[in-house]
């Protein structure tokens, strides 16, 4: 029974994230399509260096503090840098629930500079999280659900020298995780591990105009867990973001839309402190 029970239980999770997989692959498959004959490229070569941190005060509650310094041309050049900060109740074994805050600079890099002006510029979020985790058989399955209020500041005119206003945006995130222990059934101390995820973003309200589609990550990781408190793990990572306006070149009547195609890695820290 406890072997056609697991069965049944990895049947209904797989199906689940065929499911979800093929949604996430519509809804990109759909932005593709759109606006296609007016898109502009803009291919980058990107660096994500990140820390994690999760402080536990009880069995219940705890603190997560990360920063990621996001950088273009794989190190030499700023693309972005981002402090999150939030409050953790674990519901259950399987159920986290998150709120907090983030402080993000991001800088001009690329051909199209995000800010029409070429500048950098400061955002400001508040975010809500749900996580779901499960473990049929040796793979980890995570599911996170992030909502993401967003206040982005710009400027008004050439002549402001510091953003002059901000303009609110709401996003919604799904990100899709499987974690595959190398060794055993479990991952321990001192073994590697093989990661993978998708994470869509989805741009909703009055002010998301046509950037309904905002972005998608995709990331194939190995890792390494040193102990309870450590492991870091790191590999390829592909970003897919429409720029959040429309750009007119010198010469040219109408807008076109510009898709920033960035490829490289990314290596994440975690650390876990009780």
């Amino acid at each position: 029974m406890g072997g056609r029970q697991l069965s049944q239980n990895t049947n209904r999770q797989l199906m689940t994230v065929r499911t979800l997989l093929t949604t996430m692959l519509l809804a990109a498959f759909s932005a593709s399509l759109f606006a296609q004959n007016t898109r502009l490229n803009d291919h980058n070569n990107i660096g994500w260096w990140a820390t994690f941190g999760t402080f536990k005060f009880s069995e219940k509650w705890g603190l997560h503090a990360e920063y990621q310094w996001r950088r273009e041309n794989f190190v030499t050049d700023w693309q972005q840098s981002l402090l999150r900060l939030g409050a953790n109740h674990q519901v259950n074994p399987k159920i986290q629930l998150r709120l907090g805050y983030a402080w993000i600079e991001t800088y001009p890099y690329g051909d199209y500079p995000i800010n029409a002006l070429g500048r950098d510029f400061t955002e400001h979020r508040i975010f809500q999280m749900l996580t779901l985790t499960d473990k049929p058989g040796r793979l980890d399955f995570t599911h996170r659900f992030m909502l993401e209020q967003r206040w982005i500041g710009r400027y008004t005119s050439p002549e402001v020298t510091r953003e002059d206003e901000y303009f609110f945006v709401n996003r919604l995130r799904y990100m899709f995780r499987m974690q595959y222990p190398l060794k055993g059934n479990t991952l321990d101390d001192g073994e590697f591990y093989a990661a993978a995820y998708d994470e869509i973003f989805i741009g909703f309200g009055k002010n998301v105009n046509e950037n309904v589609f905002d972005q998608n990550r995709i990331g194939l990781l190995l890792g390494y867990r040193f102990g309870p408190k450590l492991r870091i793990e790191g590999g390829y990572f592909n970003q897919i973001l429409q720029l959040p306006r429309e750009i007119t070149l010198p010469g040219e009547s109408n807008g076109r839309n510009v898709f920033q195609r960035n490829s490289g890695f990314i290596v994440n820290a975690y650390l876990n402190l009780n």
